[in-house]
């Protein structure tokens, strides 16, 4: 468990330095065209489907992956 959790943070460190030197990178990223918006007078409501079904994907190969 300690393995992961190592490999975890520093897949974590990793994103935020990428943000942090490349911040145009992933302004793509909720944007997508099954990504939701609603906007009202007072409210905004933001639901990102498709973003969330991209990174599921990703973790899903890169753990199918890591456990063969």
């Amino acid at each position: 468990m300690a393995r992961w959790l190592i490999i975890l943070g520093l897949i974590l460190v990793a994103i935020g330095a990428l943000l942090h030197f490349v911040p145009g990178l992933l302004g793509w990223f909720g944007k997508l065209p099954g990504d939701l918006r609603f906007e009202g007078e007072r409210t905004r409501v933001f639901v990102p489907i498709t973003s969330m079904i991209i990174i599921s994907l990703v973790l899903t190969l890169i753990l199918n992956l890591f456990n063969r």
